[in-house]
């Protein structure tokens, strides 16, 4: 595959995945991006497996740099995962997760 077919099939993607996302509805976006972790995760195999296939340094550097921006796209998946499985939970479960003591852990010290 010539640099320029991958370019334009890069471009191509880029597009397509920008009209769907901008289709999808305010309400449904963190759902979506909750349920598209597993993609997240592909991402990241593909870069290791390309960091372990590589042979020059720049290749090495690359591989490197996308297994590290693979890696920041899976933690920030799991983090909006989290933060909308927190909007389900009811006020009464919210203002006990904060609370020393509970969930097996020691209350706080007090000073004198």
């Amino acid at each position: 595959m010539s640099g320029w077919t991958a370019l334009y099939i890069f471009m191509l993607a880029a597009f397509t995945g920008y009209v769907i996302i901008a289709a999808v509805p305010v309400i449904l976006h963190t759902p979506l991006m909750s349920g598209a972790n597993f993609v997240h995760g592909i991402v990241l195999v593909g870069a290791m497996v390309t960091l372990g296939t590589a042979r020059t340094p720049l290749e090495e550097a690359i591989g490197v740099f996308a297994v590290v921006l693979a890696a920041m796209n899976v933690h920030g998946g799991y983090v909006v995962t989290v933060r909308m499985l927190a909007m389900f939970k009811s006020s009464r479960e919210r203002s006990s997760e904060g609370r020393p003591g509970e969930a097996g852990e020691a209350p706080a010290a007090k000073r004198p």
